[in-house]
């Protein structure tokens, strides 16, 4: 008999996301840091040549999740790596009950050993949205540490219907203040509070093909992280989004 899996295993030897620098003035935690004032300059100033490519995405505030591929299976994640169906949290199980629906959409966009990795938006960690899609919105395609360009993901993504976050610009460089600027009007997925921030994505234009060099993230100073988790306020959870109750 096969040993039932613990609450720290990981299916895949690994967290499914890692943590992505800052850039300067963003807000930041203990564990968190800033992406070098060189390649901040990369994201907001100036790029090193013609090869640079830059993509800036709504940064969005609910919790890190992944569905990954394992042979013809597909497994609901958290950003740790764990299964999220044997997480304590509700929020996390209903995910994984949302991935276990919508396992065809996977299939059609992943790969064995691929993962997508988004935003799982149905409860309100530090920002409500008037959602008017679906809880899940997706930001990366991954195999192992690689993730794929920003054009790629969505042309993937596409085959499942996934939803990705509201682009901001894409081009050369662009500054924070411009950035949050154009997401005073609450962006693209409906928040109720200010946006969180952005999403700088980098990337390298080759003779092989175009490849993501790095990531940054910029977050309001005055954000609170988790300010409406029933943890930290004492009273029920705010949703954004809950499952229809079956019909008898």
């Amino acid at each position: 008999m096969q040993p039932h899996p613990t609450p720290e295993f990981r299916p895949l030897g690994r967290k499914a996301y890692g943590s992505i620098p800052h850039l300067p003035g963003s807000r930041t935690g203990p564990a968190d840091r800033h992406l070098s004032p060189a390649l901040a300059r990369v994201c907001t100033e100036r790029a090193r040549d013609s090869r640079d490519h830059v993509v800036v995405l709504e940064k969005l505030d609910g919790s890190c999740v992944a569905a990954a591929r394992v042979g013809d299976s597909v497994l609901a994640l958290g950003r740790e790596g764990r299964l999220a169906s044997r997480s304590p949290n509700d929020s996390r199980r209903m995910w994984a009950a949302w991935v276990a629906e919508n396992v065809e959409r996977f299939l059609a966009v992943l790969q064995p050993g691929e993962r997508l990795v988004g935003e799982w938006l149905a409860l309100a960690h530090g920002t409500r949205y008037a959602l008017t899609h679906e809880p899940f919105v997706a930001f990366d395609l991954m195999r192992d540490g690689e993730r794929l360009p920003w054009h790629a993901v969505i042309e993937r993504v596409g085959a499942g219907g996934f939803v990705t976050p509201g682009r901001i610009h894409e081009g050369g460089p662009l500054g924070i203040e411009a950035v949050m600027e154009r997401l005073q009007a609450g962006g693209f997925h409906g928040a109720v509070e200010p946006v969180e921030g952005a999403v700088w994505r980098v990337e390298r234009r080759e003779d092989t093909g175009t490849r993501v060099d790095f990531l940054a993230k910029y977050v309001r100073p005055d954000k609170v992280d988790g300010c409406l988790l029933p943890e930290n306020t004492g009273q029920a959870a705010v949703w954004n989004w809950r499952p229809e109750t079956p019909r008898p």
